[in-house]
């Protein structure tokens, strides 16, 4: 994976310069569409830089052409479209399109943009670079962290498995719920790269509490979110699937069964949340800023509990947080102030909405009529060239997770090669395995000779 890659440094450069936001009536067409193929090369190939240590050339390009603003703001606009303007789709009565390709792009394009923030959002001069839109992103992370709070008290992610009686559009609004789950996550992991900077943006911009990420909310995803995302539940079709007596993790992009052993080790997730907490209450500049009503005393302090000498030991730092807390439970809370505050607020989400007030509908009809309508011809025109930008060799590189052998379940680097789907560790894997492959893959492979 060392020699891949999917563009030249020219290419990205060229690919970083042109991007622009558009304006929610656009979204779809014929020149979002070319945006959005440059943009998921960019994402893939962010991906593979970071997987194999290089100079991260388009985290250097995005801040170089102050390119991240843009970003975010694409990002927002596409969240207020799939709120607003696709459930108008959905219920639109003339609109029962036989390819929901298209719509599918302008849904996944939110999970693009996310994708590609948090590779690069590790970089602290990435967050610098957001400027004032640093505002709008930390806004965004709050809805999804509320979004991931709200569906603690229903059990879980949405579910996986569809109807055989739903209609492609009831299909594709399953698929955007799934996809919400796994956004909401991102934003997560990118709001716990922006308290990292918080000392280096709070000060010049952030005059008041509201700009910051609210330290009660992490709590909060503390003791409910990450609580269900690693829970011991009857057996359910939801995300991945639950099985009774066994403990399920997500990671990696999928629900994973934790071995007795590992049950104790912190997630990654779990350790995003703690580190942001850490990052904005052991933070002067953050906790200066920071209103400290009865209400987030009492959600600070429900903390304590899940301070276990067993996460110490994986995350010593903690120990600061945990002698704050006994401070904090010592202290009176602070009344809300009544003076007169100015500060800066996000203004990205209130501006496209004050634009497209009462245009939804009209939005709507508009892009049934001109964008996902579209031909035959056009639909293998878009097909060929999301088969170039979408290479086998990228895709298996930018995975969340390496092959695994089929006999032994270690990291493999082979594949048979026959069939090229089974994948192993060794020959040695291989051969002992061939009794029970060989079954399904010799005849796939005699009837390959034969034609």
């Amino acid at each position: 994976m060392g020699d891949l890659a999917l563009l030249l440094p020219g290419e990205a450069d060229g690919l970083v310069r042109g991007l622009r936001s558009f304006p929610l009536r656009e979204m779809g067409s014929d020149r979002w569409s070319q945006q959005q193929e440059h943009l998921e090369k960019l994402n893939m190939q962010a991906i593979l830089d970071a997987a194999v240590s290089h100079g991260e050339p388009i985290q250097g390009l995005l801040v170089t052409h102050r390119k991240i603003p843009t970003l975010v703001e694409e990002l927002i606009t596409v969240e207020m479209w799939k709120q607003k303007v696709f459930p108008v789709l959905c219920r639109l009565e003339d609109f029962k399109p036989q390819n929901t390709f298209p719509i599918y792009m302008v849904v996944h394009h939110e999970a693009s943009i996310i994708n590609l923030l948090e590779t690069v959002f590790f970089h602290k001069e990435v967050c610098e670079s957001a400027e004032d839109t640093v505002l709008d992103l930390v806004d965004y992370c709050h809805r999804k962290l509320t979004l991931l709070a709200a569906r603690t008290g229903h059990g879980g992610p949405p579910e996986e498995e569809g109807s055989q009686d739903s209609t492609p559009m009831q299909e594709l609004q399953k698929q955007a719920e799934l996809m919400e789950f796994e956004i909401s996550l991102k934003a997560l992991s990118v709001l716990r790269y922006i308290t990292d900077c918080v000392d280096r943006w709070a000060a010049p911009r952030l005059p008041r509490s509201r700009s910051l990420p609210r330290p009660s909310h992490l709590a909060q995803a503390v003791g409910s979110i990450c609580g269900w995302l690693a829970q011991n539940v009857p057996p359910a079709p939801r995300y991945g699937g639950f099985f009774p007596g066994k403990l399920q993790r997500f990671e990696g992009g999928r629900w994973q069964t934790v071995a007795p052993s590992e049950q104790q080790k912190l997630s990654k997730l779990d350790g995003q949340v703690w580190i942001a907490l850490y990052n904005l209450l052991l933070s002067p500049e953050a906790r200066a800023r920071y209103c400290l009503t009865s209400f987030a005393k009492g959600q600070l302090l429900k903390l304590r509990a899940f301070l276990t000498d067993t996460l110490l030991d994986q995350l010593p730092n903690l120990a600061d947080l945990q002698g704050f807390l006994a401070h904090l439970a010592l202290v009176e809370t602070q009344a809300p102030k009544k003076d007169l505050v100015l500060e800066q607020i996000p203004e990205i989400w209130e501006r496209l909405e004050r634009e497209n007030r009462g245009k939804w509908q009209a939005i709507a009809k508009h892009q049934l009529l001109h964008v996902f309508s579209p031909s035959d011809k056009e639909l293998r025109l878009q097909a060929q060239r999301w088969a170039e930008t979408y290479r086998l060799d990228v895709l298996e590189a930018v995975a969340p997770e390496r092959p695994r052998c089929a006999y032994c379940n270690a990291e493999a680097s082979k594949r048979c090669s026959r069939c090229q789907s089974a994948w192993y560790c060794c020959r040695e894997c291989q051969v002992k395995h061939w009794e029970t492959h060989g079954k399904a893959c010799v005849p796939e492979a005699q009837g390959d000779r034969a034609k």
